[in-house]
């Protein structure tokens, strides 16, 4: 949604109604539930304005939090403190290049309006809070900034994380997360071309830019589109026909990675397994490059249910089977394949720009569950590989142990004799500007991914 156009401008819900819902999204995520499952609670007219305030905040809530710890002598309840702290985050510096969506005096009033409908006692202290914090805004700010969690709004042991991984990067890395994300466009190559798609959209009063090809083949053959005023994907144009999916640059360097290309393509007909497929975007790639024969396997039959809905919307036709990767018995029938996908469960450290709540979620300890996670899937379906088949290892993931790590170790384990790292394979790929495949920085950067393709010797 664009800044011209904020939620709660005219012609929209009022304002204070959108910050009750973001209050009760911030409380949600504060208390362990991500916002894409508390999205779908909010009045659908209310809903897209909620999600975009509610990621806006997210993403200052480290600086949020301790700001009010500094204007409250005891943290209030959590009805009210989630409130304070969605209008403290929206009251907040904008970053260089943006601008505060509303007018103080604005944010101010309908913050204590909804104070108002959701604990009427606590309506002077908020708006008591919310006046200092403008009147002293320049001061508590640069006060929370001299916090690590202050300064660049993720948990302590994120950021000590990220310093470890990445002594060059890490800064950028977290900086990168606090950004909104592009929206980048997915164009389906048996329907039209990407740079088809791009005159199309100009056509319309669109702008757009044909970015490289994540495949790494000449830019004019991409499908990646960069859309530079993001919009609701029902209003996408050619969307509900199939001919444009939205999927990261970054993701849709999957699909290339492990047809292969040249004398080393996966052949016409090929038995692949995607074995982590919902929502189904690679999937969905994977059969706009390639005529195959895949199997699509997710352990969530709900989740599972996405991957239909988008192969039909596209017109493209799979297997699609639940069932746990890590318990092949349950599902296999026995018959190898050629090439298999393994996009695995992770933090999702890499697409913290697109999913703010997951800092917030997760816990230092998640990564090493992920990692063994992750073990247990490339031991279980390394097995289903043809001699001389392929598997391609992803996740979007920023932590080492989620990527390099992972394939050091699976390689120790099995030896040089067994399986073999493929020339080429881009290991992690970081939003920062060295791996923006361009000279014109103007272009937004991807999102952090790992990637590792193995070979079955």
């Amino acid at each position: 949604m664009s800044d011209r156009n904020p939620p709660g401008s005219a012609g929209g819900p009022a304002l204070w109604r959108l910050l009750d819902q973001v209050a009760d999204a911030v409380s949600g995520v504060r208390a362990g539930r991500s916002l894409s499952d508390l999205l779908p609670r909010v009045p659908v007219e209310l809903r897209p304005g909620t999600q975009a305030l509610a990621s806006d905040v997210l993403r200052r809530l480290g600086g949020a939090v301790e700001v009010r710890a500094r204007l409250a002598a005891r943290t209030p309840p959590p009805a009210v403190d989630a409130l304070l702290l969605g209008a403290i985050a929206l009251l907040w510096p904008p970053p260089a290049g943006q601008r505060q969506a509303y007018p103080d005096h604005t944010l101010v009033d309908q913050a204590v309006a909804a104070a108002q409908a959701r604990t009427p006692a606590a309506a002077g202290f908020v708006n008591a809070v919310l006046r200092r914090f403008v009147r002293e805004r320049d001061a508590l700010v640069a006060a929370a900034q001299r916090t690590p969690v202050g300064a660049f709004d993720h948990p302590s042991w994120w950021i000590e994380k990220l310093r470890r991984d990445w002594p060059q990067h890490w800064q950028t890395l977290l900086a990168e997360a606090n950004r909104r994300p592009p929206l980048v466009l997915r164009v389906n190559r048996r329907r039209r071309t990407g740079a088809d798609y791009v005159l199309h959209l100009a056509a319309l009063g669109l702008r757009a830019t044909l970015l490289p090809d994540p495949g790494g083949g000449p830019t004019e053959g991409s499908c990646a589109v960069w859309l530079h005023e993001p919009r609701p994907v029902h209003e996408l144009p050619g969307f509900a026909e199939g001919e444009v999916s939205v999927q990261d640059a970054a993701a849709q360097r999957a699909a290339p990675l492990l047809l292969g290309s040249g004398e080393q393509a996966l052949q016409p007909g090929a038995r692949v397994l995607d074995a982590c497929a919902a929502p189904g975007g690679k999937t969905a790639h994977l059969l706009e490059l390639a005529d195959l024969r895949l199997l699509a396997l997710d352990s969530d039959p709900a989740r599972l249910a996405r991957v239909g809905d988008n192969l039909r919307r596209l017109r493209l036709q799979a297997e699609v089977k639940a069932g746990d990767a890590a318990q092949p018995a349950g599902w296999w029938d026995g018959q190898p394949f050629d090439a298999i996908l393994l996009d695995a469960p992770c933090t999702a450290s890499g697409i913290g720009r697109r999913h703010p709540d997951v800092r917030w979620l997760r816990r230092a300890d998640d990564v090493h569950a992920m990692a063994r996670i992750q073990d247990q899937l490339l031991e279980a379906l390394w097995p289903l590989l043809v001699p001389g088949g392929r598997l391609l290892y992803a996740t979007c993931s920023v932590f080492r142990d989620e990527g390099q790590h992972r394939i050091d170790a699976f390689l120790q384990r099995h030896g040089p004799g067994g399986v073999s790292l493929v020339p080429g394979s881009p290991g992690h790929l970081l939003p920062v500007a060295d791996n923006v495949r361009t000279v014109e920085r103007a272009l937004p950067a991807e999102d952090g991914f790992f990637y590792a393709l193995l070979a079955k010797n």
